[in-house]
C-alpha cells in the first residue's frame, strides 16, 4: 500500500476511495510494506483483550482511569468504542514498514531486514560515544572537531568490519590482541626480536581477516 508524506495528503482517505494500492509510478507517497506474524497476532490479541477489559471496567465504574483506550466519552456518559475494537482486531498480527526506496532498489524482505537491523545503528552510536570516545570533545576549532569525529567514524567503520569478518565483538577483539607485544633489541650489534605466542583466539582473528603472521607457537 502507500502512506502519505504529510498530513495534508488525502491519499489514504478511506471515505473517498478504497485502501490504496502502491503504484511504482506514484511519487506522491511513500511505499508501505505490511507483514503478518502469528506470534505478533497472539501478543496483540492478549493486549487488546486486556485493553477491552480495562475499558469495560472504567465504563462500569469499577475502575478509575483518565482516558483509557476504547472508551468514548459523550454528554450522555461513557460507552464502549466497539468500532475501534473491531478495527484494532482487524489489524492484529500486522506491522507496517514505510520506505521511500523504490521496489527495484530494495524488495519488501530487504526493507524488513534493514529495519530489524536498526539496533546495530543504535549500538554504533553507543560505541562511538563510549569505546571510541567521541564525547566529550575537548577541541574548540571546527577543523579540530571535524578531524576528531572523522577519526572516530573511521574507527567505527573498521570496528564494524572486524566484527563482521570475525564474528566477535570489538571488545573481545581488543582484549584478545592487546596483550600481544613485539620487541626488538640490539645486543652486540645484532638485532633480536621477541614475540608473544599467539593464542587460539588471536590466531582465529588473523585467519578470519586473512592476515599472515610470522609468530609461531612459541616466542623466538
Amino acid at each position: 500500500t502507500v502512506t502519505p508524506r504529510h498530513a495534508k495528503s488525502v491519499v489514504n482517505d478511506v471515505n473517498r476511495r478504497a485502501e490504496p494500492v502502491w503504484d511504482p509510478a506514484d511519487t506522491s507517497a511513500w511505499r508501505a510494506i505490511w507483514a503478518y506474524s502469528a506470534k505478533r497476532a497472539v501478543r496483540d490479541n492478549q493486549t487488546l483483550n486486556a485493553q477491552e477489559a480495562r475499558a469495560k471496567a472504567v465504563i462500569d465504574g469499577t475502575r478509575a482511569a483518565r482516558s483509557p483506550r476504547f472508551v468514548k466519552t459523550t454528554a450522555k456518559g461513557k460507552t464502549l468504542d466497539t468500532a475501534g475494537i473491531a478495527r484494532a482486531r482487524s489489524l492484529v498480527g500486522l506491522k507496517g514498514y514505510a520506505t521511500n526506496l523504490p521496489a527495484h532498489v530494495m524488495n519488501p524482505h530487504e526493507v524488513m531486514a534493514k529495519y530489524h537491523d536498526l539496533w546495530q545503528v543504535e549500538q554504533s552510536f553507543r560505541m562511538s560515544k563510549t569505546d571510541l570516545r567521541a564525547r566529550p570533545i575537548f577541541s574548540h576549532t571546527r577543523d579540530a572537531i571535524e578531524a576528531h569525529l572523522t577519526i572516530v567514524f573511521a574507527a567505527l567503520a573498521i570496528s564494524r568490519y572486524l566484527q563482521d569478518e570475525t564474528g566477535m565483538s570489538i571488545r573481545k577483539i581488543v582484549r584478545t590482541l592487546r596483550p600481544l607485544q613485539e620487541i626488538t633489541i640490539s645486543i652486540a650489534g645484532h638485532e633480536h626480536t621477541a614475540l608473544d605466542p599467539l593464542t587460539a583466539d588471536a590466531a582465529s582473528i588473523l585467519d578470519s581477516l586473512e592476515i599472515s603472521n610470522r609468530r609461531s607457537g612459541l616466542a623466538h
